[in-house]
């Protein structure tokens, strides 16, 4: 049975002394959508900068069997944020005050609300490096990106999100105040708590502080730009540099449809004749990155690439990679909706999958935008359509289904960044099985008897299938 949360109104106000307790329906409506599909209105949002307060809260919460979402910026592409069930959200971007970098130590204590990209630029004014770098990370908040446990660019070389994170405070669904981890790079006390509560997408707890491990910055970095009349090709030649003990620190993919869109969003001069081209970055001491950079584009040679580009400086560097990242908002220019998907597969499967992707593509008819952190096998194979026409968002539908369970086939996972969320839950057991499945439903149970936080996520419901309209 639902809680009514109108009931108990005034003891919530009565703990949040020092926040905000937003009850109007224009306030609540701000909430109840992130960058993903669905509108679910919460029944309270609350805002405080105070760890005490949110502890007394869930105390009251998990008495009250009443639901709550841990939300930062809303930037979540799988519904990680959405209040499903109805309850409070907790929106954790007001808790932004806490941004340390200990040199010493190498590692930055940084609180949940705190932007992604002030952690790099605090690191980087020391001399050091954080090395996780989403695309959205000059928007989103290091408490949504340790949720989702997030990638980017540089997780080809560097790993992704919970390789950095050493130390968590964390309130449990019952209202205690944990500490897992800590300033230490080596700690094998006990089970790692740490790398659990990372990539759980708030169902087991709310982070409310965090130690990142830092690095030193590399000396240098050189940018190449290689160009394909094959999408396939480009597969082949991402898994030629790898396997020739090359490692970038990115390795970009962008089809032509990316690269034709986003010149006719912005001209920049890429080639719109192409059928790909691949962006890489490679780090290190500038002398060894002259032998890599050649050593690689002899290596696209021989697989196929039409020509290599070496910008002639950093300015024309930086405007390879502004064409990366201009890709999204590009591409939402040609239709309305943009299904952003993240299907990773191992490194050597990516010739494939991008023939997949082809394939699926042209069986529905759909608008299909290829392109992604293709290094470390995690492509965004975008779909761009209209949820307004119900026969097209059928196809839809069906072409993202089967894009899924060409990544499983072949090896490879449902998500390498964006999350499970309400999204992908239907096709969890796909991955997992019904026993993997099951052991994290046990661990949920343990962990949160009462179902109170973030319920409805990751784990599908009875009959659940995706929805995209």
């Amino acid at each position: 049975m639902k809680v009514v949360i109108s009931n108990h109104t005034q003891e919530i106000e009565a703990i949040i002394k020092t926040g905000r307790v937003l009850t109007n329906e224009s306030d609540r409506f701000s909430y109840s959508f992130d960058a993903s599909f669905g509108t679910y209105l919460p029944d309270l949002v609350v805002q405080t900068k105070s760890t005490e307060e949110l502890v007394s809260l869930v105390k009251f919460a998990n008495r009250e069997k009443i639901p709550l979402y841990p939300r930062g910026q809303a930037t979540s592409l799988s519904g990680g944020p959405l209040s499903v069930k109805g309850g409070i959200i907790l929106d954790l971007s007001v808790m932004n005050d806490v941004l340390e970098i200990h040199e010493e130590d190498l590692v930055a204590v940084v609180s949940p609300g705190v932007l992604t990209a002030n952690i790099h630029k605090a690191a980087e004014e020391k001399g050091f490096m954080y090395p996780p770098d989403p695309s959205s990370s000059h928007v989103s908040t290091i408490g949504g990106n340790l949720a989702e446990n997030s990638g980017g660019p540089r997780g080809l070389k560097y790993g992704v999100t919970k390789d950095y994170v050493i130390g968590l405070e964390v309130i449990t669904p019952e209202g205690e105040l944990i500490n897992t981890g800590g300033r230490t790079v080596k700690n094998v006390t006990g089970y790692d708590l740490t790398k659990l509560i990372v990539g759980s997408e708030g169902t087991l707890g709310i982070i409310t502080k965090a130690v990142l491990r830092l690095i030193p910055k590399p000396k240098a970095t050189a940018t190449m730009m290689v160009i394909f009349d094959s999408l396939v090709d480009a597969g082949r030649a991402i898994s030629k540099i790898l396997s020739a003990g090359i490692f970038p620190s990115k390795m970009e993919l962008m089809d032509q449809a990316s690269i034709v869109a986003v010149e006719q969003f912005e001209p920049l001069g890429l080639p719109v004749d192409a059928a790909a081209l691949i962006l890489i970055e490679m780090d290190g001491h500038p002398l060894a990155l002259q032998e890599e950079v050649s050593q690689a584009a002899e290596l696209c040679r021989t697989v196929g690439a039409r020509d290599v580009r070496i910008p002639k400086d950093k300015a024309e560097e930086a405007e390879l990679w502004r064409a990366r990242k201009l890709v999204s908002p590009a591409i939402v220019r040609i239709k309305p909706t943009k299904i952003s998907e993240d299907a990773t597969v191992p490194r050597s499967k990516i010739p494939e999958m991008c023939e997949r992707l082809q394939e699926i593509r042209d069986k529905y008819g759909v608008h299909l935008v290829v392109f992604g952190h293709a290094g470390d096998g995690n492509l965004h194979p975008n779909i761009i359509c209209d949820k307004t026409d119900h026969e097209e968002m059928s196809r839809v539908e069906l072409a993202v289904s089967e894009i899924f369970t060409a990544a499983i086939e072949l090896g490879g996972t449902l998500s390498g960044e964006h999350g499970i969320g309400i999204m992908k839950a239907p096709f969890m057991e796909m991955e997992l099985g019904a026993a993997g499945l099951d052991m994290m439903k046990r661990i949920k149970d343990v962990w949160d008897p009462n179902n109170i936080m973030n319920p409805g996520k990751i784990f599908p419901e009875p009959g659940q299938k995706m929805e995209l309209s």
